[in-house]
C-alpha cells in the first residue's frame, strides 16, 4: 500500500511552477508566426508599470503577444487547473478514480444554456453567463434530487446522502439536460455549427475580458479547495471516524463538492466542454507525488492549467492555419488515459 505523504513538498511545487513556465513560454512564442523567445519576454516586459524594453519587434507583432497569446495562454492555465482541481476534489469526495468534474451535470447544464443563448442570438459576453446559469441550474436539481428523501422527511434539504445517490442524482439529470439540449438542436439545425463549436471547447479570446471574468471564481475557489484538501483525507477513512475527530463529514462533503462544481461551471462557461482535464491529471499528480489529497488538490491546479496550455498549443498549431477544437486534442489524450484506469481500477487497482 502506497504511503501518504505527510504534506506538499517544496521540490514538487518547484516542478509544478516549471510545468506551468515551460507551458505558458511555449504558448508565448510557438505559432502561426513565430517569434524568439527574448524577443517576446522583452515586449512582455516592457507592458509593465515602470520598464522600458525595446523588443525590436513591430507593432502588430507586440499586439499578438500581448492581445492574443497572453491571455489566450493565461485562460488555458485557468481554465485547465480549475478543471484537474475539481476533478482531483470529487475523486476524492466520492472515493471514485473515474469521478470528474462533469459528474453532477456541469457539462449537460452549460450546453443547454449555451445553446439557449446561440439559438436565441447572445452576444458573445452573454453566451459564458448564459452556460454558467444552465451549469448551476443542473448542479443545483442534482443536490436537490439526491437530497429529496431528506428534505421530505425533515423539510429541510441535506447533502448528506450517499456518494451513490448523488451520482446516480448527476446522471438522470444530466441525462435529462442532454435530451433538451438534443432536441432543442433539432428544432434549431441552422445554428448546429456554432452549437457545435461551442460544446468541442476552446480557448479563443477577445482580450482579457475572459480572463478577468473567470480570475474572481478562479481564486474564490481555489482558496476554498485549498482549505478543505486535508479534510478529504481524513474523509476518506469513512465518515463514522472523520466524525470522531470532531468533523462534519457531511457539511464538508457539501462544501467541497459545491464548491468544485462552481469551479467547474465558471471554466466551462468561458471555454466550451473540454473532457478529460479532470480525469488525467489527478491521476497523473496520484503517480507521480502520491495519493493525499494534500498533495493532488493544489499540484492538479498547476499541471492542470500547464495541460491544457500545451493542448491548446497543438491545437492552433497542428493544422495550422485552421484550428483544431481543443476538445478533440484532449480526447486524444485522455481517452487511452481513461482506458489505462478502467482497466487499473477493475483489476483491483486501489484507489
Amino acid at each position: 500500500m502506497q504511503q501518504v505523504p505527510s504534506g506538499l513538498s517544496a521540490k514538487a511545487v518547484v516542478v509544478g511552477l516549471a510545468a506551468v513556465a515551460v507551458a505558458a513560454g511555449v504558448g508565448l512564442f510557438v505559432g502561426p508566426i513565430g517569434i524568439a523567445p527574448h524577443r517576446a519576454m522583452a515586449v512582455l516586459l516592457d507592458s509593465l508599470p515602470l520598464i522600458e524594453v525595446d523588443s525590436g519587434l513591430s507593432r502588430v507583432h507586440q499586439v499578438i503577444i500581448t492581445d492574443l497569446r497572453a491571455p489566450r495562454v493565461m485562460l488555458g492555465l485557468l481554465v485547465g487547473g480549475m478543471l484537474a482541481m475539481s476533478g482531483a476534489t470529487f475523486q476524492g469526495a466520492f472515493r471514485n478514480p473515474l469521478a470528474d468534474p462533469y459528474l453532477l451535470g456541469v457539462a449537460a447544464g452549460a450546453g443547454v444554456g449555451a445553446t439557449l443563448a446561440i439559438v436565441g442570438g447572445a452576444s458573445d459576453a452573454l453566451l459564458p453567463l448564459a452556460a454558467f446559469g444552465g451549469a448551476l441550474v443542473a448542479v443545483g436539481c442534482t443536490f436537490l434530487l439526491g437530497s429529496w428523501q431528506s428534505f421530505r422527511s425533515n423539510f429541510e434539504v441535506s447533502f448528506g446522502q450517499s456518494a451513490a445517490t448523488l451520482i446516480l442524482a448527476g446522471v438522470a439529470v444530466g441525462s435529462f439536460f442532454a435530451a433538451f439540449q438534443t432536441y432543442i438542436q433539432m428544432r434549431e439545425v441552422e445554428s448546429l455549427r456554432n452549437i457545435y463549436s461551442w460544446l468541442l471547447g476552446r480557448l479563443s479570446t477577445s482580450g482579457w475580458d475572459e480572463v478577468a471574468l473567470l480570475a474572481p471564481y478562479a481564486l474564490v475557489c481555489g482558496v476554498l479547495l485549498m482549505a478543505f484538501r486535508s479534510h478529504l483525507d481524513v474523509l476518506a477513512l469513512g465518515e463514522e471516524e472523520a466524525a470522531s475527530l470532531g468533523l462534519r463529514p457531511r457539511r464538508i462533503r457539501a462544501i467541497v463538492l459545491i464548491t468544485a462544481s462552481l469551479a467547474a461551471a465558471a471554466a466551462v462557461a468561458v471555454s466550451g466542454l473540454i473532457g478529460f482535464v479532470g480525469l488525467v491529471v489527478p491521476h497523473g499528480v496520484r503517480l507521480v507525488f502520491g495519493v493525499s489529497n494534500r498533495v493532488v488538490v493544489p499540484l492538479s491546479f498547476l499541471f492542470g492549467g500547464a495541460f491544457l496550455a500545451l493542448a491548446d498549443v497543438l491545437a492552433r498549431t497542428a493544422v495550422s492555419p485552421a484550428e483544431i477544437p481543443i476538445g478533440v486534442v484532449t480526447a486524444f489524450v485522455g481517452a487511452p488515459f481513461f482506458l489505462l484506469i478502467l482497466r487499473r481500477h477493475t483489476a483491483g487497482y486501489a484507489y
